[in-house]
């Protein structure tokens, strides 16, 4: 029988992202996106541009978002 790992009970991460870290996170994949857009074509341009449009937004929701 497998032991449950304390740490993954009811559905919870197993570790818990502050949302600073998410904010950093994204913020990471914002830069690395934009080194893409230097060697990317016409069509993988746009859709990183509109990934950072959302990341963006979704920064700023997680800036506006109050802690519950």
């Amino acid at each position: 029988m497998m032991k449950q790992n304390p740490q993954h009970v009811a559905g919870r991460p197993k570790k818990f992202v502050s949302k600073q870290e998410m904010i950093e996170n994204t913020l990471d994949n914002m830069r690395e996106a934009e080194i893409s857009m230097e060697f990317a074509g016409e069509e993988e341009l746009e859709n990183l541009q509109e990934k950072n449009e959302r990341r963006k937004h979704a920064i700023q929701r997680m800036k506006n978002e109050k802690l519950t």
